[in-house]
């Protein structure tokens, strides 16, 4: 190791030292940011636990998953966010951005589970689809039907084209941007399953999982895919503006505006409370929060709101983050998920 990177490495750690020193002088309250998913539970517990007065209630932003660890990962100090809303698991490579930023010491919990839905107006037609269906409606390029091992740009602009028992109806879906973690899962739970459908891809996936990934997780870009940006309540607007459209986003918008809103069936089973909580339903999906151990005892509060958070009158099964449609973690689970966030238990690469 040489002598200017040992000083170089010091001086990093001075000014991080010097950021939290003046941590609590520059923030009283607690900063999330990240998931539109997690989002609304997220924020309903800072409300909760800004109500007992011993606290200020945190700032909780939604900027994606994908975006909120780039702003969490960024750096150690009041500049920062103390936590990130994640809709899927945080990825190596972002773990890894954190520690070469500083942040070091990242602890995951995880607070339930989610379904990724497909919703419509309920004045709108039925669909009720398979994964194979949605990939054929929404890949990027799909296998040809004159030469089934070849990829061809999406030629399907109706429902009825996908499939000859679904309606005839323009395919027009509004979904999130890349930056979502529901993006991501929706990738990987509706357009790789349905991919995998046609053997040689499926082959593909054991022999070339990157190949595998480029060819089945793109989403085409011809106008058939809506882009709604990270506010899931606009893709409900819009929604109940056309009775044609279709949304995707998690399962707690879709119970939420049942007045308005029904979700269509997948692979036979109707996203509910039950074939969520039970993984009958296919798109299931776990919810987690990421805390930045560097700022718990400096930012005021954090510990207080993990234990709010992980709180029976929370996610308990009868707790209020239920009735928001958050799917509670299983029994058999939650003690270790309690101990873990107690503990602060730290995530290694």
């Amino acid at each position: 190791m040489t002598r200017k990177f040992v000083i170089g490495s010091i001086a990093m750690a001075v000014l991080g030292m010097s950021a939290l020193a003046n941590a609590q002088a520059a923030r009283d309250s607690i900063s999330i940011v990240g998931s539109s998913t997690v989002y609304p539970f997220t924020t309903t517990v800072a409300e909760k636990f800004g109500s007992g007065g011993k606290f200020k209630t945190p700032k909780v932003e939604s900027t994606g998953t994908g975006g909120g660890l780039k702003l969490f990962c960024n750096g150690v100090g009041p500049q920062f966010p103390d936590i990130a809303n994640a809709s899927r698991r945080i990825k190596p490579a972002e773990l890894q951005t954190c520690q070469q930023n500083g942040v070091k010491e990242v602890v995951e919990i995880k607070v339930g589970y989610d379904g990724i839905v497909l919703a419509q107006n309920k004045t709108g037609p039925s669909l009720v689809l398979t994964r194979k269906d949605v990939y054929l409606a929404l890949a990027k390029n799909v296998p040809d039907p004159a030469n089934p091992t070849t990829l061809i740009p999406n030629p399907n602009m109706t429902w009825k084209q996908v499939n000859s028992k679904l309606p005839n109806m323009k395919i027009e879906v509004l979904g999130p941007p890349p930056t979502s973690g529901t993006r991501d899962s929706f990738a990987e739970l509706y357009l790789e399953a349905g991919c995998r459908t046609f053997a040689w891809l499926d082959g593909l996936r054991t022999q070339d999982e990157p190949s595998f990934k480029r060819k089945c997780d793109a989403i085409r870009e011809d106008g058939a895919y809506i882009e709604a940006g990270e506010n899931d309540n606009l893709i409900v607007q819009k929604l109940g503006a056309n009775a044609n459209a279709v949304g995707i986003f998690g399962y707690s918008f879709l119970e939420e505006n049942r007045d308005k809103l029904k979700g269509a069936v997948v692979d036979g089973v109707s996203p509910t409370f039950e074939t969520v909580a039970s993984g009958q339903y296919p798109a299931s999906r776990p919810l987690f929060i990421y805390v930045k151990k560097a700022h718990v005892n400096v930012i005021p509060g954090i510990t207080e709101f993990i234990a709010e958070y992980m709180s029976e009158k929370a996610i308990g099964e009868e707790g209020y983050l239920a009735e928001k449609g958050l799917i509670p973690p299983a029994k058999s689970e939650i003690g270790k998920i309690r101990d873990d966030a107690k503990a602060l238990k730290v995530l290694k690469l």
